[in-house]
């Protein structure tokens, strides 16, 4: 079973910028498309970012021109840069394939973005 671990998560003020990472134990993740998800409490995990197979990438329109994934394939590994985050940015930050591998559900990362 293959073990994902995010981290790179933190408090950081509105404007800031923090960058993720993800890394699975698995080869087998880096042959699929990725995303990186983000949930609140309360609320359905939503897709923030994929990046396809190819490398092309996608983004939920609340997060256009401030977010960037990125991957190192070698490594098994994919990236979140966030720039100028906002406090609605606020989640815990997980990533896995898309469509997700239910069985591939890490703890996630938590982002807070306050003042």
């Amino acid at each position: 079973q293959a073990q994902v671990v995010e981290s790179g998560g933190g408090l950081v003020q509105p404007g800031g910028s923090l960058k993720l990472s993800c890394a699975a134990s698995v080869s087998l993740f880096s042959k699929l498309p990725q995303a990186w998800y983000r949930q609140t409490p309360g609320n359905q995990r939503e897709m923030v970012a994929t990046i396809s197979i190819g490398g092309e990438t996608n983004y939920a329109d609340s997060v256009k021109g401030r977010f960037s994934i990125s991957r190192d394939i070698a490594n098994n590994t994919v990236y979140l840069q966030m720039d100028n985050l906002k406090p609605e940015d606020t989640a815990v930050y997980y990533c896995n394939a898309w469509p997700v591998v239910q069985s591939w559900w890490g703890q996630g990362t938590q982002v807070t973005v306050s003042s």
